[in-house]
């Protein structure tokens, strides 16, 4: 696997999505911030990627605050419900590595998490987006309210 350099990701990621933002510190992190809908009727996330060659790739929606569907304590498929982090992949399964566009799959990969996310609102808790159900953090947990007042 050849890592590509985050020169050339920022430079796909502003091709791809010129009304970004993307900050980069030299070859060892990346920030990208755009707006996403993930079909023509549904709504437009505002979501932030972040790449540290130390941590790896993280995502999370900004704007609108994710709420939950009926009866739901935390978002499916997350790493933190307060955070908003997204889980995209899994990890151990080496689905995702460092030779690969980010417009090419963590971006595409992050529409259709928000895509299964508005299925999951309109049929009240029920996740048809697939994925291996992983141990919870402590703060995947969160109430709607807290949600609602912007308290997180």
């Amino acid at each position: 696997m050849s890592r590509i350099s985050l020169l050339h990701q920022a430079g796909a990621l502003r091709a791809y999505f010129p009304q970004s933002t993307v900050k980069r510190d030299g070859e060892q992190s990346l920030i990208w911030v755009g707006k996403l809908q993930p079909s023509a009727l549904g709504g437009i996330y505002t979501v932030k990627l972040h790449y540290s060659r130390k941590d790896g790739v993280a995502v999370y929606v900004l704007d609108p605050k994710l709420l939950l569907a009926k009866g739901a304590t935390a978002l499916p498929h997350v790493y933190s419900t307060p955070k908003q982090q997204l889980c995209l992949y899994y990890p151990p399964g080496n689905e995702w590595n460092p030779g690969m566009w980010f417009v090419q799959s963590i971006i595409p990969w992050a529409s259709e998490w928000l895509y299964h996310y508005e299925l999951w609102i309109a049929t009240d808790g029920k996740w048809l987006g697939g994925g291996i159900d992983h141990n919870p953090p402590q703060d995947k947990s969160i109430n709607q309210q807290d949600l609602v007042d912007g308290t997180t």
